[in-house]
C-alpha cells in the first residue's frame, strides 16, 4: 500500500488538494539532530516556479508534529507535515468525467469506484514527494558518511536541459528526461537476495515516484550488446576495488564497495495545453480534452531531489539492518 522498508518505515498519505501532505517515518534512531531549517536545502531544490515548472508556488514549510524533542530524534515515530494552501480545484471539475490521457485519472476512477479525490490529482499527484524528500533528508542524516547525488542528464532527448525546455515551450508540449544518481562510500555487503538486493529494494522505491516509467543499474541495457570480457569489472584489490564499474557497484544483489550508480526515467508529464482525445465517462462518446490548471513542462527538473532522497531512504534501512545482524552476531 503506502509503506516501505522493514526497520526504517515510511508511510505516505496525503492528496494534492487535500488539507496537507506528508510522511510518517518510523525507525529513526534516537539521538539525532533534527529540526525545520534540515529540510530547507532539498526541499527549495524540488520547489516549482523556475522555467518549465508548475507556477502554483507553495511554502512547503515542514510541520515536525511528532517524535523530535529539544531538537533531537526520541526513537518514536515522527510525522512530518506540510500544509496544501495555493490550491484551484475549480481547474480540475472537467476532468471528473473525462481522463486525462497518460494520468491516473482513469484507473483512479476504476479501482476506487469514483471516490478518489480526483483534484490535482488526488493521492497520486507529483505533490506527494514532498514527503519522499523530507524522509530523504532524515535518511541521509542516518546514512553518513554514505552521500547520495542525483542530477537530471537529459531532457526530451538532449543533453541541453534549457534548450530542450525551452523548445518544449514554445510547443505548448511537455517532455520527459534522465536522471542519474550515484551513491558513494557504500560499505561491502548491503543486500539480501533474492527479493531484497538493492536493485529490487531501490527499483522498488523509485517507482513509487509518480512520472518515473524506467530504471537501469551500471552498464544497464548496454549491458546487452556487451560480451563478458567487456562487462567484467576487473577487481583491482582486497577491498573490491575495480577498474570498471559496468555492474554498477552490485553483484548478485549485494553492494560490493565501488559507488552504486544508476539511472531513472521520467515520462512526459501527462497535462499538456494541447487539445487530446479522450472519452466522455457518463457518456461513453470520444471527446477533445483542453487541459487547464498549473502543470510542469518538464517535472524531470523537480526530481532528481526526490530520487536522491528515496534512494537514501532505502540505504537507511539496508544500513540498519546491518548493524542489526552485527548486534545479533555478537550477542550469539
Amino acid at each position: 500500500m503506502n509503506n516501505f522498508g522493514k526497520l526504517f518505515r515510511v508511510g505516505i498519505y496525503g492528496e494534492s488538494h487535500g488539507k496537507e501532505v506528508g510522511i510518517l517515518v518510523d525507525g529513526c534512531p534516537a539521538g539525532l539532530s533534527l529540526g525545520e531549517r534540515d529540510f530547507e536545502k532539498d526541499l527549495l531544490r524540488r520547489k516549482s516556479g523556475a522555467k518549465g515548472t508548475t507556477p502554483r508556488l507553495e511554502s512547503d514549510q515542514p510541520i515536525i508534529k511528532t517524535g523530535v524533542f529539544n531538537g533531537k530524534t526520541t526513537g518514536a515515530p515522527i510525522l512530518i507535515a506540510f500544509e496544501n494552501k495555493n490550491i484551484k480545484s475549480k481547474d480540475y471539475e472537467s476532468l471528473k468525467d473525462t481522463p486525462r490521457p497518460g494520468h491516473a485519472d482513469f484507473v483512479a476512477m476504476k479501482k476506487f469506484a469514483g471516490f478518489n479525490d480526483y483534484r490535482g490529482g488526488g493521492h497520486f499527484s507529483g505533490r506527494l514527494t514532498l514527503g519522499l524528500a523530507a524522509a530523504g533528508v532524515v535518511a541521509k542524516k542516518i546514512i553518513r558518511p554514505v552521500t547520495v547525488k542525483a542530477a537530471l542528464i537529459e531532457a526530451g532527448g538532449d543533453n541541453d536541459i534549457e534548450r530542450a525546455v525551452n523548445k518544449a515551450i514554445e510547443k505548448n508540449d511537455s517532455i520527459g528526461g534522465i536522471i542519474e544518481c550515484k551513491i558513494l562510500d557504500v560499505p561491502v555487503g548491503l543486500g539480501e537476495p533474492f527479493f531484497d538486493s538493492v536493485e529490487s529494494l531501490i527499483s522498488h522505491m523509485m517507482f513509487s515516484i509518480p512520472a518515473i516509467k524506467g530504471i537501469e543499474f551500471g552498464a544497464g541495457f548496454r549491458a546487452a550488446k556487451m560480451t563478458g570480457s567487456e562487462h567484467n569489472d576487473l577487481i583491482r584489490n582486497t577491498d573490491g576495488k575495480t577498474g570498471t564499474n559496468h555492474a554498477g557497484g552490485i553483484n548478485g544483489g549485494i553492494t560490493n564497495g565501488n559507488p552504486v550508480i544508476f539511472r531513472v526515467v521520467v515520462k512526459p508529464t501527462s497535462s499538456i495545453s494541447l487539445p487530446q482525445e479522450t472519452v466522455n465517462m457518463k457518456t461513453g462518446e470520444l471527446t477533445n480534452l483542453v487541459i487547464e490548471g498549473r502543470h510542469d513542462v518538464c517535472i524531470a527538473l523537480r526530481v532528481p531531489v526526490v530520487v536522491e532522497c528515496a534512494a537514501a531512504v532505502v540505504l537507511a534501512d539496508l544500513m540498519l539492518r546491518g548493524k542489526k545482524k552485527e548486534v545479533e552476531k555478537i550477542r550469539s
